[in-house]
């Protein structure tokens, strides 16, 4: 009895990163994309939960960018997804522009890809492999430390050192980082 309690937890243990199916959801322009669609070029995936009107999320565009110039040229795709109903494709097209972001974003108004990505605010990552398994979910990096503190520079980069580990075919420790930022449940 006890031995297939461990089993059923282990397998849940198992269950919470790991490959997930095809999820589409619109960009900007009102077309369906999959964004963990596999390429062979492709070397992972990164889903970046953003708001315009989260401070956290917004603080942290620098950072995003960063990690993003950095990974980019190693074939990591990046996507911006914005989890709030009420952020409607000019809103979020502002603020592309405002905080220099190229047009890579994703409305998911009903949290199709929150749900895979077991994202609860923003800002917050989640990093999938080249086969589409979820390596790593959390933050971007330890800056926030809570609401009102705030570090002049990170100490940890969770989501760079996520996807060296990814690159060089090693497991993400730890796969899982605890986000600090607006909560997704409370967007509508």
């Amino acid at each position: 009895m006890i031995l297939r309690r461990l089993a059923a937890l282990a397998l849940v243990g198992l269950a919470t990163l790991g490959a997930v199916g095809s999820v589409k959801v619109r960009n900007l322009a009102g077309e369906l994309v999959d964004p963990l669609q596999t390429a062979p070029a492709r070397t992972a995936t990164v889903l970046l939960f953003i708001s315009t009107e989260c401070p956290y999320s917004n603080r942290s565009a620098p950072e995003i960018q960063r990690v993003m110039a950095r990974f980019q040229p190693k074939g990591v795709r990046f996507w911006l997804i914005y989890p709030n109903g009420i952020e409607t494709p000019a809103i979020i097209s502002a603020h592309l522009k405002e905080f220099g972001y190229p047009d890579i974003a994703l409305r998911d108004p009903t949290h199709a890809l929150v749900r895979i990505a077991h994202s609860q605010v923003t800002p917050e990552a989640a990093v999938f492999s080249r086969n589409g398994t979820l390596v790593y979910h959390g933050r971007i990096d330890d800056r926030f430390v809570s609401l009102g503190k705030e570090r002049p520079a990170p100490t940890k980069r969770d989501l760079e050192t996520a996807l060296t580990a990814t690159l060089e075919g090693k497991p993400v420790n730890p796969p899982t980082t605890q986000a600090f930022g607006c909560y997704i449940g409370d967007m509508k």
